[in-house]
């Protein structure tokens, strides 16, 4: 929010993940309240995905780290905002550009899977990396 009060001519957009989001989601209502120009991209994976993938890289159980969301569409127009979800990879720079192009709060989910980054970043790195046995 500071970024968009100190460059108000400037496009300003905050990533988000879903449940970091949804930990200081009540800002909503500053942004709006103070007629901010930003855009709030929420990576919607309905998990704490880097605490999942912290856990995997150390072999612990996944537990406790999904959890339901709202219609983030209507969170955002309950605060003042706009909001709009991308279904398809094809609508996500056009949805950049017309909330950027009309100013104001908007809020855009994005469905995420990252059932790819478990293969890359987990399997493949531990099969790279020496046992603690080996060392």
């Amino acid at each position: 929010m500071m970024a968009a009060m100190l460059y108000p001519n400037r496009r300003v957009m905050a990533v988000c993940g879903d449940g970091g989001f949804m930990m200081n989601s009540q800002e909503m209502e500053t942004a709006v309240r103070l007629k901010l120009n930003l855009v709030v991209l929420i990576l919607d994976d309905g998990a704490y995905g880097m605490i999942r993938w912290k856990q995997a890289v150390d072999a612990f159980p996944d537990f406790g780290l999904t959890f339901g969301n709202p219609d983030f569409v209507k969170y955002a127009e309950s605060y003042g905002a706009k909001g709009a979800r991308v279904e398809a990879m094809v609508e996500l720079v056009p949805t950049l550009e017309a909330a950027f192009k009309s100013g104001g709060v908007h809020l855009i989910a994005v469905p995420i899977d990252y059932s790819e980054n478990t293969r890359v970043l987990v399997e493949e790195l531990r099969s790279r990396m020496p046992s603690a046995s080996q060392a």
